[in-house]
């Protein structure tokens, strides 16, 4: 276990998330833990933990302010933390994702490690430096763990080399496209994207995982999709972020195929109300309105095998009751 430091003179939160941990009577002891937990660096357990990983999933914003999800794969080793400052990706750019025009050098991104196989999952967001196509590097800017709630547990294999792109075409989709629904209806995970901006320019972009049973995020007739937002650690930083700017990219990965799913548009959140009871479990919902849809079939190197009882036990169905 990480030794106790001294905490952060301030407290890490915006306003946004301070307003949704008021919200629900957190925000006083919250104000500690944020300067406890949260740090401005890779503590030597995260320094180890990235490098086992053969992919690491990314949060970016594009130069229209569109916040995508992506995930960018590579052999175990390909990320790397030449100190406690910085986290290296080692992987080529890939002009067929559109979350790549967001991690330009100077940009801010997120980064969420995760192993499906043991539920672990750290976060990190920073300033992309890059001075090439063949990688970057993330200046750490905070850094901390998340709990292992409704994680699936799955066993990855690489089905190609992950420095070799998948060659097929990406597809730009409709709202209403069959085929985004059916991979969406079956999810039982996704990532979700979004970020904040801050007076004198500064930005913070956020990556996180969300799961539940297929059929958690539910399809309207307009193709809006709304998700249940279920107990956490109430740090409510995807959700203050949206109560800042409105803006989400999601990610959906098909675990068999490797098809990504890239979505971005206009999210909202349901703070109150009857809609929110249709949900089991759901505190508030969130709403996202896709504006841009990309399938880029077989982008991901990685296949992944479900455990027969990988469902996390703190799993809760948010579907119709």
């Amino acid at each position: 276990m990480d030794a106790i430091v001294e905490p952060r003179a301030e407290a890490p939160w915006h306003a946004g998330e301070l307003a949704l941990q008021r919200s629900v009577g957190a925000a006083e002891k919250l104000d500690l833990v944020g300067r406890l937990v949260i740090r401005d660096h890779l503590v030597d357990q995260h320094r180890a933990f990235f490098p086992e990983l053969p992919f690491v999933v990314a949060g970016a914003v594009d130069p229209d302010g569109d916040a995508w999800a992506t995930l960018i794969a590579g052999r175990p080793g390909f990320l790397s933390a030449p100190d406690e400052t910085a986290l290296r990706v080692s992987a080529p750019r890939d002009p067929s994702d559109p979350a790549d025009a967001g991690l330009e050098d100077g940009d801010a991104v997120g980064l969420l490690g995760l192993q499906f196989e043991t539920r672990r999952r750290n976060r990190l967001n920073g300033t992309v430096r890059r001075s090439g196509h063949e990688g970057f590097e993330v200046a750490v800017e905070d850094s901390f763990g998340n709990c292992p709630k409704y994680i699936r547990q799955r066993d990855a294999r690489f089905v190609r080399d992950p420095e070799t792109h998948a060659g097929v075409p990406s597809v730009w989709l409709g709202a209403q496209d069959d085929r985004a629904r059916r991979i969406v209806e079956r999810a039982d995970t996704f990532f979700l994207a979004t970020y904040a901006d801050f007076e004198g320019g500064a930005r913070q972009v956020d990556v996180s995982h969300r799961g539940g049973l297929p059929g958690f995020v539910r399809i309207g007739a307009d193709g809006a999709l709304t998700i249940p937002d279920l107990s956490g650690n109430r740090f409510f930083n995807s959700l203050g972020n949206v109560l800042t700017n409105g803006r989400a990219g999601l990610l959906f990965v098909d675990f068999e195929t490797g098809d990504l799913l890239q979505m971005t548009g206009d999210a909202e959140l349901i703070l109150d109300g009857p809609e929110i009871a249709g949900f089991d479990g759901a505190e508030r919902l969130l709403r996202v309105r896709p504006r841009r849809i990309a399938l880029r079939p077989e982008a991901s190197p990685l296949r992944w095998t479900e455990r027969p009882d990988g469902v996390s036990p703190n799993l809760q169905r948010a579907a119709r009751r």
